[in-house]
């Protein structure tokens, strides 16, 4: 049996790494009794693959694991048996079958929402509102990314696919549903919700964009200025034909070839 599920991540394990995370996890599954598989050979690991490495530091709603089972289990029964192994920080939210021919999620990821807001103590920009949308509005975005070999100058307006000031307005332009449970991010203005391309093929980190509205209103963004959160991921449903020609059908993964 092929499933994913769906996990939270917040408080003190945002300071956890990607690595970290996944040993949690295979102890959470040996503790939680689940039948997981494991692979052939002289060092069997467990059959499990993330969505997408999530950064320490950011704390999320929308993280995704596909695992193989040797046996089939309902939601109900998955989440009583792992949630009570889970430590304060980690929950898992939804577990579901998927088609035995699946792609799996690491290669479906194609978007990410995230909320990005101001940690206190640092600098309020007046009028952010106003001067965000003057920097969306541009034709291009263009910066200088870096290489171990070289600089490149790149255009990520394209790969922001949408973007919010609060996250009602953001949630009907992306057709979200979000639960906006951390309702101390809304301290202050400094909070945009941004929707971006992910993956491997174009992926735009939050922290870019940031740097680029810093850079185009004049100002210095300190490190660690802002903190984000990921609220959900994407896969883009489409054929490859319309896939090459730009056309987006987002679907949250894990709505994403279940079955």
């Amino acid at each position: 049996m092929k499933a994913r599920l769906k996990f939270n991540k917040y408080g003190s394990m945002k300071f956890i790494g990607h690595l970290d995370i996944m040993r949690y996890f295979q102890k959470a599954f040996r503790r939680a009794g689940i039948d997981i598989a494991y692979s052939q050979g002289f060092n069997p690991h467990q059959l499990t693959s993330f969505a997408s490495p999530l950064g320490v530091g950011l704390t999320s709603d929308g993280e995704y694991m596909d695992m193989q089972l040797n046996s089939d289990i309902t939601e109900e029964e998955f989440l009583s048996k792992i949630n009570e192994t889970m430590a304060e920080g980690i929950s898992v939210i939804s577990f579901k079958p998927l088609k035995d021919d699946c792609i799996k999620s690491m290669a479906a990821v194609a978007a990410a929402d995230y909320m990005v807001s101001l940690k206190d103590g640092y600098d309020v920009i007046d009028n952010f509102a106003e001067k965000f949308n003057l920097f969306i509005g541009q034709s291009e975005i263009v910066i200088t990314k870096k290489t171990k070999k070289s600089e490149v100058e790149m255009d990520i307006k394209p790969l922001i696919f949408h973007y919010g000031l609060d996250d009602k307005e953001f949630a009907a332009r992306t057709n979200g549903s979000y639960d906006i449970s951390f309702a101390d991010a809304y301290s202050n203005d400094n909070v945009v919700f941004l929707q971006l391309s992910s993956g491997s093929v174009a992926n735009l980190k939050p922290e870019l964009v940031m740097e680029a509205f810093y850079n185009f209103i004049g100002a210095e963004m300190k490190p660690f200025a802002f903190q984000i959160h990921r609220l959900e991921m994407y896969a883009n449903d489409v054929t490859k034909e319309e896939a090459e020609q730009g056309v987006r059908n987002l679907v949250p993964l894990e709505n994403f070839e279940v079955r």
